[in-house]
Protein backbone atom coordinates (compact mmCIF):
# COMPACT_ATOMS: atom_id res chain seq x y z
CA UNK A 1 0.00 0.00 0.00
CA UNK A 2 1.34 3.42 -0.93
CA UNK A 3 0.64 6.51 1.12
CA UNK A 4 0.89 10.16 0.11
CA UNK A 5 2.39 12.73 2.42
CA UNK A 6 -0.25 13.83 4.92
CA UNK A 7 -0.58 17.47 5.83
CA UNK A 8 -0.01 18.59 9.42
CA UNK A 9 0.32 22.16 10.62
CA UNK A 10 3.56 22.74 12.56
CA UNK A 11 2.47 26.19 13.71
CA UNK A 12 -0.95 25.08 14.88
CA UNK A 13 -1.89 25.30 18.58
CA UNK A 14 -2.78 21.61 18.31
CA UNK A 15 0.31 19.45 19.00
CA UNK A 16 1.65 17.52 16.01
CA UNK A 17 1.11 14.12 17.60
CA UNK A 18 -2.56 15.00 18.23
CA UNK A 19 -3.02 16.04 14.59
CA UNK A 20 -1.45 12.77 13.44
CA UNK A 21 -3.56 10.77 15.88
CA UNK A 22 -6.75 12.35 14.48
CA UNK A 23 -5.73 11.62 10.88
CA UNK A 24 -4.94 7.99 11.70
CA UNK A 25 -8.11 7.58 13.75
CA UNK A 26 -10.21 8.85 10.84
CA UNK A 27 -8.50 6.41 8.47
CA UNK A 28 -9.13 3.52 10.87
CA UNK A 29 -12.80 4.40 11.32
CA UNK A 30 -13.49 4.91 7.60
CA UNK A 31 -11.83 1.60 6.71
CA UNK A 32 -8.75 2.98 4.97
CA UNK A 33 -6.81 0.91 7.49
CA UNK A 34 -9.00 -2.19 7.74
CA UNK A 35 -9.63 -4.18 10.90
CA UNK A 36 -6.74 -6.61 11.63
CA UNK A 37 -4.56 -5.05 8.93
CA UNK A 38 -1.00 -3.96 9.67
CA UNK A 39 -0.34 -0.26 10.07
CA UNK A 40 2.51 1.45 8.21
CA UNK A 41 5.79 1.21 10.10
CA UNK A 42 7.02 4.06 12.30
CA UNK A 43 9.58 4.87 9.60
CA UNK A 44 6.85 5.07 6.95
CA UNK A 45 4.67 7.25 9.17
CA UNK A 46 7.59 9.59 9.86
CA UNK A 47 8.05 10.05 6.13
CA UNK A 48 4.33 10.35 5.51
CA UNK A 49 3.84 13.14 8.05
CA UNK A 50 7.37 14.57 7.87
CA UNK A 51 7.78 14.39 11.65
CA UNK A 52 10.08 12.70 14.16
CA UNK A 53 9.73 9.14 15.41
CA UNK A 54 8.94 10.41 18.93
CA UNK A 55 5.92 12.30 17.56
CA UNK A 56 4.68 9.23 15.68
CA UNK A 57 5.12 7.05 18.75
CA UNK A 58 3.04 9.46 20.84
CA UNK A 59 0.21 9.30 18.32
CA UNK A 60 0.33 5.50 18.07
CA UNK A 61 0.52 5.17 21.84
CA UNK A 62 -2.66 7.20 22.30
CA UNK A 63 -4.49 5.12 19.69
CA UNK A 64 -3.38 1.97 21.49
CA UNK A 65 -4.81 3.32 24.75
CA UNK A 66 -8.10 3.98 22.96
CA UNK A 67 -8.16 0.36 21.80
CA UNK A 68 -7.93 1.17 18.10
CA UNK A 69 -4.47 -0.37 17.67
CA UNK A 70 -2.53 -3.26 19.17
CA UNK A 71 1.12 -4.28 18.94
CA UNK A 72 2.62 -7.71 18.33
CA UNK A 73 6.24 -7.85 19.45
CA UNK A 74 8.57 -8.28 16.52
CA UNK A 75 5.79 -7.95 13.94
CA UNK A 76 4.42 -4.41 14.20
CA UNK A 77 1.25 -2.48 14.92
CA UNK A 78 -2.17 -3.69 13.80
CA UNK A 79 -5.72 -2.29 13.64
CA UNK A 80 -8.02 -3.61 16.33
CA UNK A 81 -11.55 -4.72 15.70
CA UNK A 82 -13.43 -1.49 16.55
CA UNK A 83 -15.91 -1.64 19.42
CA UNK A 84 -19.37 -0.25 19.07
CA UNK A 85 -20.57 1.66 22.11
CA UNK A 86 -23.79 2.84 23.70
CA UNK A 87 -24.22 5.73 26.08
CA UNK A 88 -26.05 4.68 29.26
CA UNK A 89 -27.04 8.22 30.22
CA UNK A 90 -30.18 7.96 28.04
CA UNK A 91 -32.74 5.17 27.79
CA UNK A 92 -32.42 3.74 24.29
CA UNK A 93 -32.82 0.38 22.63
CA UNK A 94 -29.73 -1.19 21.08
CA UNK A 95 -30.81 -0.76 17.46
CA UNK A 96 -32.03 2.77 18.16
CA UNK A 97 -28.58 3.74 19.47
CA UNK A 98 -26.52 1.84 16.88
CA UNK A 99 -28.54 2.92 13.84
CA UNK A 100 -27.97 6.56 14.72
CA UNK A 101 -24.22 5.88 14.37
CA UNK A 102 -24.57 4.20 10.98
CA UNK A 103 -24.43 0.55 12.04
CA UNK A 104 -26.60 -2.10 10.41
CA UNK A 105 -28.65 -3.98 13.02
CA UNK A 106 -30.52 -7.25 12.49
CA UNK A 107 -31.89 -9.58 15.16
CA UNK A 108 -31.97 -13.37 15.07
CA UNK A 109 -35.05 -14.46 17.01
CA UNK A 110 -34.16 -17.61 18.95
CA UNK A 111 -37.15 -18.02 21.22
CA UNK A 112 -40.61 -16.56 21.79
CA UNK A 113 -42.77 -18.32 24.35
CA UNK A 114 -44.98 -17.83 27.38
CA UNK A 115 -43.67 -19.28 30.65
CA UNK A 116 -44.48 -19.26 34.35
CA UNK A 117 -42.30 -16.62 35.99
CA UNK A 118 -39.96 -17.84 38.70
CA UNK A 119 -39.72 -15.96 41.98
CA UNK A 120 -36.97 -13.59 40.82
CA UNK A 121 -38.56 -12.59 37.49
CA UNK A 122 -41.98 -12.22 39.10
CA UNK A 123 -40.65 -10.00 41.88
CA UNK A 124 -38.86 -7.72 39.41
CA UNK A 125 -42.05 -7.27 37.37
CA UNK A 126 -44.21 -6.93 40.51
CA UNK A 127 -46.15 -10.07 39.63
CA UNK A 128 -47.10 -13.10 41.76
CA UNK A 129 -44.75 -16.06 41.48
CA UNK A 130 -45.86 -18.34 38.66
CA UNK A 131 -47.57 -15.53 36.72
CA UNK A 132 -47.46 -15.95 32.95
CA UNK A 133 -44.85 -13.84 31.18
CA UNK A 134 -43.48 -13.64 27.64
CA UNK A 135 -39.86 -14.76 27.27
CA UNK A 136 -37.95 -13.55 24.20
CA UNK A 137 -34.38 -14.51 23.20
CA UNK A 138 -32.74 -12.50 20.42
CA UNK A 139 -29.19 -12.40 19.12
CA UNK A 140 -28.35 -8.84 18.08
CA UNK A 141 -26.27 -8.76 14.89
CA UNK A 142 -24.07 -5.69 14.38
CA UNK A 143 -22.94 -5.41 10.73
CA UNK A 144 -23.88 -9.12 10.40
CA UNK A 145 -21.73 -10.28 13.34
CA UNK A 146 -23.24 -11.35 16.69
CA UNK A 147 -22.58 -8.76 19.39
CA UNK A 148 -25.17 -9.49 22.09
CA UNK A 149 -27.76 -11.94 23.36
CA UNK A 150 -30.91 -10.28 24.70
CA UNK A 151 -33.21 -12.20 27.06
CA UNK A 152 -36.42 -10.29 27.74
CA UNK A 153 -39.40 -10.85 30.05
CA UNK A 154 -42.63 -8.86 29.78
CA UNK A 155 -46.17 -9.46 31.16
CA UNK A 156 -48.35 -11.91 29.22
CA UNK A 157 -50.83 -9.13 28.39
CA UNK A 158 -48.35 -7.91 25.76
CA UNK A 159 -47.98 -11.29 24.03
CA UNK A 160 -50.23 -10.67 21.00
CA UNK A 161 -48.75 -7.26 20.21
CA UNK A 162 -45.19 -8.57 20.46
CA UNK A 163 -45.97 -11.75 18.51
CA UNK A 164 -47.29 -9.64 15.61
CA UNK A 165 -44.42 -7.12 15.75
CA UNK A 166 -41.25 -7.16 13.68
CA UNK A 167 -38.77 -8.50 16.23
CA UNK A 168 -36.12 -9.01 13.54
CA UNK A 169 -35.44 -5.33 12.89
CA UNK A 170 -37.12 -3.37 15.71
CA UNK A 171 -36.25 -2.63 19.33
CA UNK A 172 -38.69 -3.85 21.94
CA UNK A 173 -38.64 -0.34 23.44
CA UNK A 174 -40.06 1.10 20.20
CA UNK A 175 -42.63 -1.69 19.97
CA UNK A 176 -43.79 -1.04 23.54
CA UNK A 177 -44.12 2.68 22.84
CA UNK A 178 -45.50 2.72 19.29
CA UNK A 179 -47.45 -0.56 19.07
CA UNK A 180 -48.55 -1.01 22.67
CA UNK A 181 -49.11 2.65 23.46
CA UNK A 182 -46.94 2.63 26.57
CA UNK A 183 -44.91 5.60 27.76
CA UNK A 184 -41.51 4.48 29.05
CA UNK A 185 -39.99 6.38 31.95
CA UNK A 186 -36.75 5.09 33.42
CA UNK A 187 -34.66 1.95 33.83
CA UNK A 188 -32.61 0.48 36.65
CA UNK A 189 -29.36 -0.92 35.26
CA UNK A 190 -26.72 -3.20 36.79
CA UNK A 191 -23.49 -4.09 34.96
CA UNK A 192 -21.10 -6.93 35.72
CA UNK A 193 -18.94 -9.53 33.97
CA UNK A 194 -19.52 -13.27 33.76
CA UNK A 195 -18.07 -16.25 31.93
CA UNK A 196 -20.05 -17.49 28.95
CA UNK A 197 -21.89 -20.80 29.36
CA UNK A 198 -22.72 -23.10 26.44
CA UNK A 199 -25.85 -21.22 25.37
CA UNK A 200 -24.30 -17.75 25.56
CA UNK A 201 -21.12 -18.95 23.85
CA UNK A 202 -23.08 -20.49 20.99
CA UNK A 203 -25.22 -17.37 20.54
CA UNK A 204 -22.26 -14.97 20.55
CA UNK A 205 -19.86 -17.33 18.74
CA UNK A 206 -17.30 -17.28 21.55
CA UNK A 207 -15.76 -20.14 23.48
CA UNK A 208 -17.38 -21.37 26.68
CA UNK A 209 -15.70 -19.58 29.59
CA UNK A 210 -14.98 -16.41 27.60
CA UNK A 211 -15.59 -13.14 29.51
CA UNK A 212 -18.93 -11.53 28.68
CA UNK A 213 -20.39 -8.19 29.75
CA UNK A 214 -23.78 -8.69 31.42
CA UNK A 215 -26.36 -5.92 31.72
CA UNK A 216 -29.40 -6.42 33.94
CA UNK A 217 -32.05 -3.83 33.07
CA UNK A 218 -35.52 -3.26 34.49
CA UNK A 219 -37.49 -0.69 32.51
CA UNK A 220 -40.49 1.11 33.98
CA UNK A 221 -43.40 2.95 32.42
CA UNK A 222 -43.71 6.67 33.07
CA UNK A 223 -46.04 5.90 36.00
CA UNK A 224 -43.37 3.69 37.61
CA UNK A 225 -44.86 0.30 36.66
CA UNK A 226 -42.12 -2.24 35.74
CA UNK A 227 -42.79 -3.47 32.23
CA UNK A 228 -39.61 -4.96 30.69
CA UNK A 229 -37.03 -7.07 32.53
CA UNK A 230 -33.92 -8.02 30.55
CA UNK A 231 -30.53 -9.66 30.66
CA UNK A 232 -28.20 -8.40 27.93
CA UNK A 233 -25.02 -10.38 27.27
CA UNK A 234 -22.37 -8.59 25.19
CA UNK A 235 -19.17 -9.83 23.61
CA UNK A 236 -16.36 -8.11 25.51
CA UNK A 237 -14.26 -7.69 22.37
CA UNK A 238 -16.97 -5.98 20.34
CA UNK A 239 -18.92 -3.59 22.54
CA UNK A 240 -18.69 -1.15 25.41
CA UNK A 241 -21.04 0.97 27.48
CA UNK A 242 -20.09 4.59 28.12
CA UNK A 243 -21.32 7.13 30.62
CA UNK A 244 -20.57 10.67 31.72
CA UNK A 245 -20.31 11.50 35.43
CA UNK A 246 -20.61 15.17 36.38
CA UNK A 247 -18.73 16.13 39.56
CA UNK A 248 -19.29 19.88 39.17
CA UNK A 249 -23.04 19.40 39.47
CA UNK A 250 -22.57 17.75 42.84
CA UNK A 251 -20.36 20.61 43.98
CA UNK A 252 -22.95 23.21 42.93
CA UNK A 253 -25.68 21.37 44.79
CA UNK A 254 -23.47 21.15 47.88
CA UNK A 255 -22.83 24.89 47.78
CA UNK A 256 -26.55 25.62 47.52
CA UNK A 257 -27.23 23.43 50.57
Amino acid sequence: MTHSVATVLPLSAVPLYVQIKEVLRARILDGTYASRSQMPSEHELCAMFEVSRITVRQALGDLQKEGLLFRIHGKGTFVSRPKAFQNVTSLQGFAEAMSSMGYEIVNRLQRFRVINADRHIASRLHLPEGARVVEIHRVRMLNRAPVSLEVTYVPEALEKRLANADLVTRDIFLILENDCGLSLGHADVSIDAILADDDIGAALQVEEGSPVLRIERLTHCADGTPIDYEYLYFRGDAFQYRMRIDREKKRRNARKA
